[in-house]
């Protein structure tokens, strides 16, 4: 048999089908892909090039006494150290459930176009359902498809992982949906086909990793650096005292029970009280504000019924002798101290919380005392006296007690007040007293106190948690009955107990969980051996701060490095280095805390510090409430439950970096900055020159002054000041 062959080298005609020569190419051809290779080329040649210098960072410093890289951070491993003592191999957390069903953003872009009627998605139209503020902001110009790349844990770079901590985990979404009660959590489902920005954050990336390594992500940049950002005002009735996930979408009259955002990212901007005023220096502003500042109606008629509260031509006066209680603050912090001398202000008790914000003038007359009080204005007090203690500079955050846990680490705080506060703590099971039990310390003080002296009705609830009554007395001078409980030390008295009702938690009823999370009926028990937090009475203050006890193990040695570096950096940098008037700060938030290294450093200068620890970040709070600081967990791909305008200063280490895959749409954590950074407030942001270059553009679209920037290597460092401009 002949087989037909083809000309050598090429394929047989009879095994592959015909061949044939082809002809050579004309000169237009040839012309042709030569200008297509040089188009290539120069396409190629523009997305590697280094940045035009029209986006480079300006106002820059040629020197700075601090190094802008970030400092030893915790790590973010799963497995790790348990805050509580001990080592716990911890579940996965659960992906919020507005994560998994979002449609992809289009590609390049982190906003909405300008034309949102030709490119509306799914989530555009949820978005006009449920916000009535206008959220479109940006133009975005078409954009080269970014090249696919496989994802990183994270970009930040760190020294080599010592010991570790746990991270607190969700058991919600972004929209406020907690799963019900009893609902089994389950594992993230972490779906590598989704647009970057919808995960569960970067502790999920090694994880998604192991499941398929195959797998690729584009990962855009954090922001699109063809945006234009068209800014417009909120559109709640609320107005310039809009809280995004406390007030309902589109009617400030009213306030959801429970924290619940809004399902699409917030994208407008507050508006600005008429004839705003700076707030007076501290100590002065402590007892006037600006009234116009945080005028409403229904402030307006609370104040006349009050005469603690005097309204006084531009100013709303708070008469230091005048309090809700005859007396005065003064003389009811010291009955207080008669009754219990082993409360010892300021040395043995450090943190408190106050339930329900009236005046702040508790936590006024306990500052005096080097006691740092945390009120918890609640989100059923129609009155807003949370935003009046911000503005008078005392700490304060909006809550609520409900089914939900409050966003505290367990034994958090040295003593719990709630001074006419009339809730009803024996009400569904008490479990509103299991949640004041998890995050008070053990053998710490819960103080209660009414006008009406009627406390019998909530002892037999507080009896039943093995708390001491330890004293009582009625107060002839404030005409108030006070009642002080202390929290067992140890499992002793529980062990005693008749009735084991409410019952002891399961060991996977974790009580670190603060997230989203639903108040169990169970009863934590004390922790024991010196190897566990809470298990030791923290050293008096001010040594607490700079004592690193034994449960730390390890993260003792970075606990300390982490002190001195921001002890140096505020000392050589922050304080005359940024051009920061300190006198007038006096609310200070760091937005990511690590292990309350800055709010250490800024610990003998006249501020507080909020420390924000993130939720996909270690759960470091533990410690910084160890260290006799306040602070609380926070997702910052949602707005913080605050006031707008409740914040002098905001310090962002490294915060960008760390969200730009987790968040949805990053440019609304700008939003959240300006919303809660006050007019002539100031802010600290240290990032990576690739995060940094395009926010500065974003800050000057909202009229931000950019003071001062520093770069070296990788990384630079922004000093910015809001302005009072508004759309």
């Amino acid at each position: 048999m002949t087989v037909a062959r083809g000309p050598p080298g090429r394929p047989s005609s009879a095994l592959l089908g015909c061949w044939r020569r082809r002809p050579p190419l004309g000169f237009g051809a040839k012309v042709g892909i030569a200008i297509a290779l040089g188009l290539s080329f120069a396409i190629i040649w523009t997305s590697v090039s280094p940045t035009s210098s029209s986006q480079q960072i300006s106002t820059e410093r040629s020197s700075f006494a601090a190094e802008v890289a970030a400092p030893p951070t915790a790590s973010h491993n799963r497995t790790s150290s348990s805050a509580d003592g001990g080592h716990a191999h911890r579940k996965p957390r659960p992906v919020p459930h507005s994560h998994k069903k979002r449609h992809p953003a289009p590609s390049g872009s982190h906003a909405h176009p300008r034309r949102a009627n030709a490119t509306a998605s799914p989530d555009a139209a949820a978005a006009k359902a449920d916000h009535s503020e206008p959220a479109p902001i940006t133009d975005t110009e078409p954009k080269e498809k970014e090249p696919e790349q496989e994802q990183e844990p994270d970009m930040e770079m760190e020294p080599e992982q010592e010991a570790e901590l746990p991270m607190p985990e969700e058991s919600g979404d972004n929209s406020g949906k907690a799963p019900a009660e009893g609902e089994e959590e389950k594992p993230p489902q972490l779906e590598l086909e989704e647009e970057p920005g919808e995960g569960d954050g970067d502790e999920d990336f090694e994880g998604a990793k192991k499941k398929a390594p195959s797998k690729k992500r584009k990962l855009p940049p954090l922001f699109s650096s063809s945006a234009h950002y068209h800014w417009k005002h909120c559109g709640a009735k609320s107005g310039y005292h809009y809280i995004p996930c406390v007030d309902f979408d589109g009617d400030g009259s009213q306030r959801h029970h429970e924290r619940s955002c809004p399902r699409s990212p917030v994208t407008c901007l507050v508006s600005l009280p008429k004839d705003y005023k700076q707030p007076a220096p501290w100590p002065e502003r402590k007892d006037k504000v600006w009234y116009g500042n945080v005028a409403h109606p229904r402030l307006s008629n609370y104040v006349k019924g009050h005469n603690w509260l005097n309204h006084s031509g531009d100013y709303l006066m708070f008469p230091p002798d005048e309090w809700e209680f005859k007396g005065g603050a003064r003389h009811y912090v010291e009955s207080i101290d008669e009754m219990a001398p082993d409360i010892d202000w300021g040395k043995n008790i450090r943190i408190i919380l106050d339930i329900g914000c009236k005046s702040a003038g508790f936590g006024i007359a306990l500052l005096e005392k080097d006691v740092i009080t945390l009120s918890l204005g609640l989100t059923n007090d129609q009155t807003d006296l949370a935003q009046v203690a911000l503005e008078r500079g005392i700490p304060a955050t909006v809550g609520s007690l409900g089914s939900r846990r409050l966003p505290f680490p367990s034994g958090a705080f040295d003593a719990i007040h709630c001074g006419e506060c009339n809730i009803p703590w024996h009400s569904n099971g008490g479990k509103l007293l299991l949640e004041i039990n998890r995050i008070l310390r053990p053998g710490g003080y819960f103080i209660i106190s009414s006008k009406s002296a009627d406390l019998e009705s909530e002892e037999a609830s507080m009896t039943a948690l093995c708390w001491n009554a330890i004293s009582y007395s009625s107060d002839d001078v404030s005409e108030v009955g006070v009642k002080i409980f202390q929290r067992p030390a140890t499992n002793e008295e529980y062990d005693l107990r008749a009735k084991k009702d409410p019952p002891f938690c399961k060991e996977e009823q974790n009580k670190a969980n603060a997230w989203y999370t639903h108040i169990k009926h169970c009863l934590h028990k004390a922790p024991v051996g010196i190897e566990e937090r809470g298990s030791d009475w923290p050293e008096e203050w001010p040594k607490r701060l700079e004592s690193y006890p034994e449960w730390l193990g390890d993260l003792q040695t970075r606990v300390a490095t982490d002190h001195n570096h921001w002890k140096a950096v505020v000392e050589k940098s922050y304080l005359d280095g940024l051009g920061i008037d300190w006198s007038n700060i006096r609310n200070v938030m760091d937005m990511r805390a690590v292990y309350g290294g800055f709010a250490a450093a800024l610990a003998s200068k006249k501020v507080w510090v909020m420390n924000v620890v993130p939720v996909h970040a270690a759960d470091t709070l533990p410690i910084i409430y160890e260290r006799g600081l306040v602070g609380i967990y926070h997702d910052w791909c949602e707005p913080f439950s605050t006031y707008p305008r409740s914040y002098d200063l905001l310090h962002a280490d490294h915060l960008f970096s760390r969200l730009k895959i987790r968040c949805r749409q990053p440019v609304a954590i700008v939003v959240e900055m300006d919303r809660i950074l006050r007019p002539g407030g100031w802010a600290i942001i240290r990032d990576k020159l690739e995060i940094l270059d395009p926010l500065e553009t974003i800050l000057k679209s909202l009229h931000w002054e950019i003071i001062m920037t520093f770069r070296k290597d990788k990384e630079g460092i922004m000093s910015v000041k809001k302005t009072t401009w508004r759309p």
